[in-house]
């Protein structure tokens, strides 16, 4: 994704974004495919309403990736790392 290539200072800022987004994207696709709404996903992942609210809305600095990691081990959402050339 080039926008985040642009927008960051480094490389490593930048892949830093992308695999943030993409994680966002796919705990986001889970939540919704169990049907939750805020509430259900604030009971069930243990997370604030203000913090559940941020992820749906895609608020990409409010959320290390930590944080998003563990949020997806709890719906089953993994990350794969692929070594490019």
């Amino acid at each position: 994704m080039k926008v985040w290539d642009d927008i960051s200072g480094t490389i490593e800022q930048a892949e830093n974004l992308k695999v943030r987004a993409k994680f966002m994207r796919e705990i986001r696709n889970e939540i919704t495919s169990r049907g939750w709404d805020q509430s259900d996903t604030v009971a069930h992942l243990g997370l604030t309403q203000p913090r559940v609210s941020a992820l749906m809305n895609g608020k990409i600095s409010q959320f290390r990736l930590d944080a998003l990691v563990n949020i997806g081990a709890k719906l089953g959402v993994h990350v794969e790392v692929v070594q490019r050339d």
